[in-house]
């Protein structure tokens, strides 16, 4: 009898059909983020993500993607590594121009030209983001709130295009892009003036929202805080949920944009009374806001149990957020999306149906018995063979990671 076989029975017991949640994990699209291949450097010249901004990839291990070409090529050896459906998340600054390189403001589809061709050979989506930060215009620490308003009207126009290169994306691949839009904006310390720049805020987000755009999702995301705005962020989570609520937007819960005891899980029960959909950003903080790669960690598999228990899995759209410059970037990613795909997985394998009859029937010690239990079924065999329908390996596939070090990463400068 196979180790699968086994694990497919004890699930069966418990009324859990491991084929169906096979299925459904390896179906679920994970939206990859292209910045943790150059360490969110993008290929503006001169203009890195930085402390400044609210950004920084700390570390300096060797074989940073320097160019579309090369972020295109480690993007490739990741997918060999990684089960199920994924697409891509662009950020604004990773546009390749043709010619002349256009002003962020005047950014236009024809600058990912090259992306999509990609996409459509790999038979991915694509989603995207303006790029608020980085720019001699964001150096004051405000962008979309700011009281200059040669500022604000710069970033407002870049807001626009990005919206309408989401809309060509979409149109051009054939399935929606969600754009989403995040900003630095805030104080290091103690401003005397905390209603102002979120008037302005949510009067830019109303008029970048304003043109009908078919394809174009957008989302906004919140922050507790950041490098340069550790006292103050403009676009909070009270204002993003209660802007995306009365607008409706997609609100993006980034897993790292939050105190460190506060629950996202606990969070979604009460959102999506209210919502149709979020978006999430799998990422893992420590200690602050620091993007560390993603782990199947207690963390991710409460966001997921939950999605599951309230059977809402379905109505959250699932992209990655860290960037870790200290280590092997390709590891970084197959750590990453394999540990989001696990905890999918995982939410899905739960017997939900029995837990909530015990919680309904007062037999509260039997249920938290369960769930106890149910840590320990033969998870890891039903991952198994998760990856061998995807013919991806289950284990050993650092050695995959180490080839493509040796052949192609080893000769970047």
């Amino acid at each position: 009898m196979s180790d699968y076989s086994i694990a497919k029975d004890r699930y069966a017991e418990l009324g859990v059909d491991t084929d169906r949640a096979i299925a459904r994990a390896a179906k679920y699209p994970i939206s990859i983020h292209c910045w943790q291949a150059d360490d969110v450097a993008g290929f503006e010249p001169s203009l890195g993500a930085g402390g400044d901004s609210g950004i920084m990839a700390t570390g300096s291990f060797p074989g940073r993607a320097r160019n579309g070409d090369e972020l295109r090529s480690d993007m490739q050896q990741v997918l060999r590594l990684v089960p199920g459906a994924h697409r891509l998340n662009l950020h604004a600054i990773y546009a390749e121009p043709m010619g002349k390189p256009k002003p962020r403001d005047e950014v236009d589809l024809e600058q990912f030209s090259r992306w999509i061709d990609w996409a459509k050979e790999c038979g991915l989506g694509l989603d995207f983001n303006p790029t608020y930060f980085a720019h001699p215009m964001a150096s004051s620490g405000a962008t979309l709130s700011s009281a200059d308003e040669n500022v604000r009207r710069f970033w407002i126009r870049h807001g626009i295009a990005s919206r309408r290169i989401a809309a060509g994306i979409a149109k051009e691949l054939g399935s929606p892009c969600v754009n989403n839009h995040w900003i630095p904006d805030g104080a290091k310390d103690s401003p005397a003036d905390r209603w102002s720049p979120r008037a302005r805020l949510r009067s830019s987000y109303d008029e970048i929202l304003a043109e009908s755009l078919p394809g174009c999702i957008d989302s906004i995301e919140s922050k507790l805080f950041g490098l340069g705005s550790e006292d103050y962020v403009v676009g909070s989570y009270e204002f993003c949920a209660s802007y995306t609520q009365a607008n409706g937007v997609l609100l993006c819960l980034d897993m790292g944009h939050f105190h460190p005891t506060e629950s996202v899980a606990d969070k979604l029960s009460g959102l999506m009374q209210f919502r149709e959909g979020l978006l999430l950003h799998a990422s893992r903080p420590m200690r602050w806001d620091s993007d560390h790669v993603v782990l199947f960690d207690d963390v991710l598999r409460s966001v997921f149990l939950e999605l599951a228990r309230g059977k809402a899995i379905d109505r959250a759209t699932v992209a990655l957020d860290f960037f870790d410059a200290s280590i092997n970037r390709i590891a970084a990613y197959v750590i990453g999306i394999r540990a989001t795909r696990k905890a999918m997985l995982y939410a899905l394998l739960d017997p939900s149906d029995e837990l909530r009859r015990l919680e309904r029937e007062g037999k509260l010690g039997e249920k938290l018995a369960l769930m106890e239990e149910a840590k320990t079924l033969p998870f890891g065999f039903v991952w198994e063979e998760l990856c061998r329908r995807a013919n991806v390996p289950a284990v050993g596939w650092m050695a995959g990671v180490d080839e493509y070090s040796k052949s192609v990463l080893a000769n970047r400068n």
